[in-house]
């Protein structure tokens, strides 16, 4: 014999159990696709600030370079540029410094030895302030001692974050090099 059910009993049908199921399934597809957007714009995110980091290092180090220029000829044209800095740390008071570009990576030549300074490198510009801004330095043979008045660099650059790029750095007052 069968008891039939009381009024406090009751329970859900297969109908309502599928219903909410489903629910849930479509709230964790939801949840899911949240979570890896999210993960993909921090990936993204990371990417570019990695590479504003290698940007910044790179202006440093040509910054710092020609901060510390030393009496001697300084040499350039829209391709790159040649100097000499102080460099105690190198085994004399100073040491020759080019920059380049070389297959798309910005070089910068010390010593002999060649350093990746940024890579994804479009192209470089150099140029050269001496009351106007010039493409080549010295801009005759008799000033090949003098200094300009400021140096420029433009890169254009690829990867997350990439586009024009410009760093100018002023230079002590123009040494003459006998």
């Amino acid at each position: 014999m069968t008891r039939p059910p009381s009024a406090g009993q009751g329970g859900f049908t297969l109908l309502e159990l599928m219903i909410s199921l489903g629910l849930f399934a479509l709230i964790a597809v939801a949840g899911l696709a949240l979570v890896d957007s999210v993960i993909g714009v921090d990936d993204k995110t990371e990417a570019r600030l990695d590479r504003v980091a290698d940007l910044q290092r790179a202006m440093v180090v040509i910054g710092s370079d020609f901060d510390q220029i030393a009496p001697g000829p300084l040499a350039g044209d829209p391709a790159g540029v040649r100097f000499t800095r102080a460099a105690p740390g190198f085994g004399g008071p100073n040491i020759g410094v080019a920059y380049r570009i070389e297959g798309g990576r910005l070089m910068r030549m010390v010593g002999g030895r060649s350093q990746l300074v940024l890579g994804d490198v479009a192209g470089a510009r150099w140029r050269y302030f001496d009351g106007g801004w010039i493409d080549r330095w010295p801009v005759a043979a008799d000033r090949a001692g003098d200094w300009p008045r400021a140096v420029v660099v433009e890169l254009q650059v690829g990867g997350p974050g990439g586009g024009a790029m410009r760093r100018v750095v002023a230079l002590p007052v123009p040494a003459r090099v006998s």
